[in-house]
């Protein structure tokens, strides 16, 4: 175990961090405790870093979200360690083979998900995040990305709704078939929108691979949204999982 090393997430509404372990190859071996901090998109709370050891040796990044936020995670971090890494798309690592020409095109958190799913097994993965938006990639047996998709989540798209009508509200209602009140359609049409997006992504990358990949969702949206297949596999820190897959290196072993 290396508890000098420290994993940090920083997305668009909450940091998640953990402690790196090498106890083996297993997936479920690299996270110490996960933490988690929501913040406002543009300052993290005070004392978010209470939970962290005073000095550390070394943490490794992956960060979108506002400036502001990253600047405040970096110097926080560095009066605390010796050490930061960010991690970097690349086209290839520990198996997986992406499909962008232009690596910096494609999203570190995608990436990294991507990673984590290989190291989890081989697959074939359908990789699904929910978050502020819906990012879908498909991962074959042999480690080839197959490329994906980006859309606006349900609850992104009750923001931009309620943004451009007031009347209709950004919260509430219960997804049906077909609403009979303003309020459950507006969830029913929304939380629709992504299910059906995700099956046809099913349906597509059946198709284009020979057979149906297993379903590998994560993402704080995840539980929010009804309807999703229940033999899916639910991975809330797969983002983590495939930075201590970054961190450790192919045979697991990289300092």
């Amino acid at each position: 175990m290396n508890p000098d090393t420290w994993l940090f997430d920083l997305g668009n509404t909450r940091l998640k961090y953990a402690p790196l372990r090498n106890d083996g190859m297993l997936v479920n071996s690299m996270l110490g405790e996960v933490g988690a901090i929501a913040h406002d998109g543009a300052h993290l709370p005070e004392g978010w870093d209470a939970a962290l050891p005073p000095r550390f040796e070394a943490a490794v990044l992956t960060m979108v979200g506002a400036q502001a936020l990253r600047t405040q995670l970096l110097e926080t971090l560095t009066a605390r360690c010796g050490r930061l890494s960010i991690a970097r798309t690349v086209a290839q690592l520990d198996g997986l083979r992406i499909a962008y020409p232009i690596p910096a095109h494609l999203g570190t958190d995608r990436f990294l998900a991507m990673l984590g799913a290989r190291r989890r097994g081989p697959g074939p993965w359908l990789v699904v995040g929910i978050g502020t938006a819906i990012t879908l990639d498909l991962l074959d047996a042999d480690g080839l990305h197959h490329g994906g998709r980006i859309a606006p989540s349900p609850a992104l798209m009750r923001e931009a709704l309620h943004g451009r009508a007031a009347q209709l509200p950004e919260h509430g209602g219960a997804f049906v078939a077909f609403a009979d009140d303003t309020l459950d359609a507006l969830r029913s049409g929304c939380d629709g929108a992504a299910l059906a997006l995700v099956e046809q992504g099913l349906r597509d990358a059946e198709a284009r691979i020979g057979r149906r990949p297993t379903l590998l969702l994560h993402g704080g949206g995840v539980d929010a949204l009804d309807g999703l297949d229940p033999a899916a596999i639910r991975a809330p820190h797969l983002v983590l999982e495939g930075l201590a897959a970054w961190t450790l290196g192919p045979t697991g072993t990289r300092p």
